[in-house]
Parts: structure tokens; C-alpha cells; sequence
């Protein structure tokens, strides 16, 4: 049992002695009166800007195309401009999530998203739009990391509200935003005259700037630095002070020696057993659904076009449909999943939905009966629903809570960063293989299912109902090497602003 028990007077009181007692009082769960699922919600709304900065040029990139008279690579170039920023974005926003706290780069990221949402709407060139969209990528890149600290760091162990369950929350939030996208796209489409196409996507790019700007009002009310973070980097104090106003608990500090400030562990605990084992099957299960969702996603609109011949508003509103009753629908049972069932075998499950929906596509190809119509709808269908409760809240869930406080920002960077890089290999990729191959493409797809199925049964790790924070083995791996700080200012960590 750890240290952070109740006090013995009238109003029970948890003790907080060392860091390990703040993870413990954040485990347990608010005792009400403080605003940590308003903290929460605001991370889930920097993911909900991503998603709907990732989605918003999936219908658009054939005008854009026309517009700018590109060339097939050129238009790849386009479309993975973002996901080649989140690669930056990601390694650069982990590695300061873990040296200069959380709130700092979750401000910064907003107001990159504002400046870049706006410069792509107005882009006057190829060159600039590609800019700015990678621009927007490595916001988004920085982004990933701090919400998901966020959600871990201000949610309980389990049960409702866990961080597991928060953790997946980012798949049903993604496919809300995917959808609001489609839907302002509908509602411009009806506005926009047709002689001017462009006005489009250049509305529905600076439309992302909207979002950012609330999150950006609302912040000083609010958002507060992690009490974990704070705690593990030596300021017991501020931590307490954070758990009253976020948690609606008044611990009672008993600090039994001096604080003590870590020096940065950087990347090297992730090339360390266990960590490097797990890391491995982290970044796997990201990377092969990231390719296989970019691919098919991001690449539905075109996709469902040229398969099923529909019109423009006949594309909008199967994507709207796909998203909302199977991509949503999956995620929020994945949320529900999440509290109860081993994580390994939900995406086992996912995957293997995923499998035979890639395989019915890759079979099928282009339908030539209403038999085959109902076969690709199927085909997206399952695999959007599989993604969701499957890869999509797993990939999530395994990145988040594999790793402890000291090294959470960094290896969610890490694992975003290859997951971009499967992103970013799809978008470019897909426009030559559809070209070249048309739907034989789902036969270089279905590998990404298939290669998950397989390191799930080389690599057995489940995070189900774990917390890295109070694994003692994981404490030998970061091998810190602190130094005794008995200075006032050890206090002065963060300016919370």
C-alpha cells in the first residue's frame, strides 16, 4: 500500500511524501469540486483540432490538384505535407512535454494550428500550401503527445474515467471531427459557386483556426500543469496545490527529504529491456494502422468515386455515413471496451475484422452488380468499425500508458513519429498505386492487419489495467541520476502562466 493514505484526523487527508504518493492520489480518482474533466476535455479537443486539420483535404485534393495544375507526385507531395510535420512535430513535441512540462507545449500548439490553418486557407501557391500544411502537421505533432499526458496524468486507474478508457477516447473524438469536416464541406459545397471550386478547400483549411482560438480562451481558467509531471520533477509543493484545484483534494505534505530535481533521461530508457521490447510492438501496431488508415480514410473520397462512380455530394454523404455509424460507432465501444477487456485481444479482434473487410475489397475490386456495390460499402464499413474499437483506441492506449511520466512525452513522440511516417508513405504512395494499379492497392493494404495479427503473437505485452508509474522495474531502466536541490527556487519549475 503506498504512503499516500489518509490522515487520522476528522476529515480523511492522503499524505503526500514523495512522487509516488501523487500518482497514487491522481490513481484514485477526484473526490469532486475540481475541474480535471474540464482539463481533460480541453486535451480532447486539441485531438479533435487534429483530426479535423488531417481529414479536411481528403475531399479536397482533386480541386486542389486542378487548381494548382499538379502533376500526380506533386499532389502525393500535397497530401503527405501534413503527415511529414507530424514527424517533426511529434519527436520535437515529446522530447519538450518531458524538459519543460505540458501546458507550455500545449499552448504553443495551439497557436501554431491558428497561424498555419489560416496561411494554408490563403495559400496563393503549391509551394506555400505545402508549407503550410506541414506547418499544421508539426502542431499536430506536438499536440499528440501532451494530450495523451494529459488524459493519462489527470485520469484514475480504472473503471470509468480511466486512463485507459481517456486514452481511447481520442478514436471516437477523431471520427467526430472527421465527420464535422464532411459536414462543413457538405454545407460550403451548397454555398460555394462553381465557378470558384477553390474557395472550398481554402475555407475548410482556415475553418481549423476556429477551434484553436477557443481552446487559446479559455486555457488560463482552467489548464494547469500535470501534478505528476510537477511531482516527478521535484516540486511536491505545486503538485499539492495543482491536486486542490483539479481533483477537489487537500492532501497534507509530510516531504521527508529534499526535493530532488532528475537530469532529462531524453531517448535512451526507450533502447532499454523491457522497454525496448514493448516499444517495438507500440510502434508496429501504430505504424501499420496508420498506413492502412491513411490509405483507406484519407483516401476514401477518391476512392469511393472512382469504385462506385458517385457524384461529389454522393461522396460526401457516404463518407459522413461511414464515419459516423462504423468509424464512431466502433471508437465509442472501444471507450467501453477499454475499462473491461484485455487490450491485446480487442485488437486482435479489430484486426482480424480488418483483415476480411481489405480482403472483400482487394477481392471485389471495381462492382459491377448492386452484389459487389454491397460488398465495398461492407468492405469500408467493417474495416472503419474495426479501426475503430480496434487499432485505432488501441494504438492509443498501448503508446499512453506503456510509458511512465518521465519518458511519456518522449515515447509518444517516438511512436507518432513512426506512425507518421506511415501516414505520410500512404498519402504520397496512394495516388501512383491507384494509378497504377487501381484496386489491386488493397492487396498491399491488407498487410497492415496481417503483420499486427502476427507481432501480437510474437510479442504477448497487454497494458490492460497497468500503470507504468508504479512498476518498479521500469524505475531501474530510467536509471536516474539526481542531484540534491535544497535551493528556494526548486519551486520555480514551471511558470504556469
Amino acid at each position: 500500500m503506498t504512503s499516500a493514505q489518509t490522515a487520522t484526523s476528522g476529515t480523511p487527508r492522503p499524505v503526500i511524501r514523495h512522487a509516488d504518493d501523487v500518482s497514487a492520489i491522481v490513481n484514485a480518482g477526484p473526490q469532486g469540486g475540481g475541474h480535471a474533466n474540464i482539463i481533460v476535455a480541453l486535451a480532447l479537443g486539441g485531438v479533435f483540432l487534429d483530426a479535423y486539420d488531417l481529414t479536411t483535404l481528403s475531399y479536397g485534393i482533386g480541386d486542389v490538384q486542378k487548381h494548382f495544375g499538379l502533376s500526380t507526385s506533386a499532389t502525393g507531395m500535397v497530401a503527405a505535407a501534413m503527415s511529414a510535420g507530424t514527424i517533426v512535430g511529434s519527436i520535437a513535441g515529446g522530447w519538450l512535454t518531458d524538459r519543460i512540462g505540458r501546458y507550455a507545449v500545449f499552448m504553443a500548439d495551439m497557436i501554431c494550428f491558428v497561424i498555419a490553418a489560416l496561411v494554408a486557407g490563403m495559400a496563393p501557391t503549391a509551394t506555400i500550401l505545402i508549407l503550410a500544411r506541414f506547418a499544421m502537421g508539426f502542431g499536430v505533432g506536438m499536440d499528440l503527445p501532451v494530450a495523451m499526458a494529459f488524459l493519462s496524468e489527470f485520469s484514475k486507474l480504472s473503471g470509468k474515467g480511466s486512463k485507459a478508457s481517456r486514452a481511447a477516447a481520442w478514436c471516437p473524438t477523431w471520427y467526430a471531427a472527421s465527420s464535422l469536416c464532411f459536414f462543413l464541406v457538405f454545407a460550403l459545397d451548397a454555398v460555394v459557386p462553381a465557378t470558384h471550386p477553390d474557395w472550398l478547400w481554402r475555407a475548410s483549411l482556415a475553418f481549423g483556426a476556429l477551434p484553436a482560438l477557443l481552446i487559446i480562451l479559455v486555457r488560463n481558467r482552467y489548464m494547469s500543469e500535470s501534478p505528476i509531471w510537477i511531482a516527478r520533477n521535484g516540486d511536491l509543493e505545486k503538485a499539492a496545490e495543482i491536486l486542490r484545484a483539479s481533483h477537489g483534494i487537500d492532501p497534507v505534505l509530510q516531504i521527508e527529504a529534499p526535493p530532488i530535481r532528475p537530469q532529462p533521461h531524453g531517448i535512451a530508457p526507450l533502447f532499454r529491456q523491457p522497454l525496448l521490447k514493448r516499444g517495438i510492438l507500440v510502434s508496429i501496431i501504430s505504424i501499420v494502422s496508420a498506413y492502412s488508415y491513411a490509405a483507406i480514410a484519407f483516401g476514401a473520397p477518391s476512392l469511393l468515386a472512382g469504385m462506385l462512380h458517385l457524384d461529389r455530394k454522393q461522396v460526401l454523404i457516404t463518407s459522413i455515413i461511414l464515419n459516423l455509424v462504423f468509424a464512431f460507432t466502433g471508437g465509442l465501444i472501444g471507450v467501453r471496451l477499454a475499462r473491461y477487456v484485455s487490450s491485446r485481444k480487442v485488437n486482435i479482434a479489430g484486426y482480424i475484422l480488418q483483415a476480411i473487410s481489405i480482403g472483400t475489397l482487394a477481392i471485389v475490386g471495381t462492382p459491377h452488380s448492386t452484389a459487389g456495390v454491397i460488398a465495398v460499402l461492407a468492405g469500408f464499413a467493417g474495416y472503419l468499425f474495426g479501426q475503430g474499437f480496434g487499432p485505432g483506441c488501441q494504438q492509443m492506449i498501448y503508446a499512453t500508458l506503456t510509458y511512465p511520466t518521465e519518458i511519456r512525452g518522449v515515447g509518444i513522440g517516438m511512436n507518432r513519429l513512426i506512425s507518421g511516417l506511415g501516414a505520410t508513405m500512404a498519402m504520397w504512395a496512394l495516388p501512383s498505386l491507384y494509378a497504377n494499379f487501381g484496386t489491386n492497392l488493397f492487396w498491399f493494404i491488407l498487410s497492415a492487419p496481417l503483420i499486427g495479427l502476427t507481432l501480437h503473437q510474437v510479442i504477448r505485452w497487454d497494458v490492460f489495467n497497468y500503470d507504468p508509474d508504479g512498476d518498479d522495474t521500469l524505475k531501474s531502466v530510467l536509471r536516474p541520476a539526481p542531484r540534491q536541490d535544497t535551493s528556494p527556487q526548486h519551486s520555480a519549475l514551471v511558470n504556469q502562466g
